[in-house]
């Protein structure tokens, strides 16, 4: 009897002792869900305006421009007129909305607070992402079977064109240097851009992996991440060779990836119906830590550093409408 009140009470300091721990808190935490009603067809890009909350999705098959009050979890507005919106960005100085339009190969300047119409450049078939060098105050805009458009938005006329061998997608610029790196998924490439030079300097076969449509870049470590459907692999390159450092499986159809500098995270939406959380434990070793459901189609997104926010776009499917997950980022 002795004995078996002495193991228990051996079990009960041990259990007190050593508690097991707590479930590790998920890298995203949804906070709101906001309808977007009678907004129909896929989504391609997003763009935000920290300073006053707004979010822009450009609704692609809605031919509109959704505009999301991120802080109340509000749909503001929904613009018409767009013909196949694809790339979007939000240019505080001048407080207006450029939308790349893929249909019609427009680039529509919009004011920022009353979304009227106040420039229209033409020429851009097949229009799509859209960056800011913010050094140079140019906009580079991919189109085409495989361009870039360079647009100089204060004076809303375009500067000047370089050339690619196909269509480009997802596309980053370095902010101490003067490279762009650029998936062209037809050509199974990454390629470098000298922005200065205008001019293509070296491409990387992507031999293993295809479907690159998806990219970040962590600058200061020298890493490209790269997102690949064929089969489905986030690739991190090295940045000043281009060779293959990781590779680390990931969930299907994934259009969309962030690197969260703060935390060493790298969040990417996957159409297969996830939010796939990559760690980052040294600039060689990666590792798949968290898959967070979403729905099926849900593969644009944006992560907002400032606001310390992801979202996700969930597109019209069946009987349940579309809608924007807002999600807070945890530590």
């Amino acid at each position: 009897m002795k004995t078996l009140v002495a193991a228990a009470l051996a079990l009960l300091f041990f259990a007190t002792a050593c508690p097991v721990p707590a479930q590790e808190q998920s890298a995203l935490v949804q906070k709101r869900t906001v309808p977007l009603p009678g907004v129909k067809g896929r989504f391609d890009h997003f763009a935000i305006d920290a300073t006053n909350h707004r979010l822009f999705i450009a609704a692609l098959g809605n031919n509109s421009l959704e505009v999301i009050d991120v802080n109340a979890g509000q749909h503001l507005q929904s613009i018409p007129g767009m013909s196949k919106p694809t790339g979007v960005l939000y240019l505080a100085d001048l407080n207006q909305v450029l939308v790349a339009n893929g249909s019609d190969g427009t680039l529509k300047f919009l004011n920022g607070t009353t979304f009227n119409l106040e420039r229209n450049l033409t020429g851009f078939d097949d229009a799509d992402n859209l960056r800011l060098d913010p050094r140079s105050k140019l906009a580079w805009l991919g189109f085409g079977d495989g361009a870039f458009a360079v647009v100089d938005v204060a004076s809303g006329k375009t500067s000047g064109t370089t050339k690619l061998s196909r269509h480009p997608e997802s596309f980053q610029l370095e902010q101490d240097g003067a490279r762009l790196f650029v998936n062209i998924p037809d050509a199974r490439q990454v390629a470098v851009v000298d922005r200065e030079k205008r001019s293509v300097v070296v491409t990387w076969p992507m031999q293993k992996f295809h479907a690159n449509f998806p990219m970040a870049l962590d600058e200061p470590g020298h890493r490209v991440f790269v997102g690949c459907r064929s089969p489905a692999r986030l690739v991190v390159l090295d940045s000043a060779t281009g060779s293959s450092i990781a590779e680390v499986p990931i969930s299907g159809d994934t259009d969309d990836l962030f690197f969260d500098a703060a935390r060493k995270r790298i969040y990417l939406s996957c159409g297969e119906g996830f939010i796939d959380v990559v760690a980052q434990r040294g600039a060689d070793h990666y590792e798949l830590k968290e898959k967070i459901p979403t729905r099926s189609g849900a593969r644009t997104s944006y992560y907002s550093a400032a606001l310390n926010q992801f979202y996700v776009g969930v597109p019209a499917r069946g009987n349940q409408p579309a809608e924007l997950r807002i999600f807070q980022v945890g530590n």
